[in-house]
């Protein structure tokens, strides 16, 4: 090790020396961002993550013990507390972790409204009962529901059931912030 730092001489041997650590740390989220998976639900390409995805038609699942709307794919929806009929409060790097669901949605058998809104960056995301929808980058597969419950973000999140409400947090379950109804 000595070795190679004696090599590197001057101003730009130290620059790189101090820069190697940000290399390594941009490279990883580099990494990360590019595995979290951009195919639209319903395109035919599998992907073992629910972001990007895109509404078209939606379905349900009974997810501990609840019936709640997944995506094409059964990957849990959830809502945000802070949300309201007309605007989502989630961007920027909460829409990264919860990728909102791309807008127009339907789900056969389901009674509820589904609807629309624009969002802050001009896209258009999916609505059920005057929820906005999304996705969470912590479930991996189908049937997960790792963000029902989770004070996250500024607010409550809770998986969306077939009657419009939030589910409860699972008890003893990975919520930080409590659990309850979110509506």
């Amino acid at each position: 090790m000595i070795r190679s730092l004696t090599r590197l001489k001057g101003r730009n041997g130290l620059r790189m020396l101090l820069a190697l650590p940000a290399i390594a740390a941009a490279a990883t989220v580099l990494a990360a961002c590019s595995s979290s998976g951009t195919s639209a639900a319903g395109s035919g390409t599998s992907t073992s993550s629910p972001a990007a995805v895109t509404a078209g038609s939606l379905k349900t699942a009974t997810i501990g013990g609840a019936t709640v709307l997944t995506s094409s794919k059964g990957f849990t929806l959830y809502s945000f507390a802070p949300d309201t009929s007309a605007k989502s409060n989630c961007n920027g790097a909460c829409a990264q972790n919860w990728p909102p669901v791309q807008g127009p949605a339907t789900a056969a058998g389901v009674t509820g409204t589904f609807g629309t809104i624009k969002r802050s960056d001009g896209s258009v995301q999916a609505t059920f009962d005057g929820h906005p929808l999304y996705t969470f980058v912590g479930d991996t597969a189908p049937g997960q529901a790792k963000g029902n419950g989770l004070n996250a973000a500024g607010g409550l999140w809770h998986e969306i059931t077939t009657s419009g409400t939030g589910a409860p947090a699972p008890a003893g379950g990975s919520s930080s912030g409590g659990g309850g109804y979110g509506y």
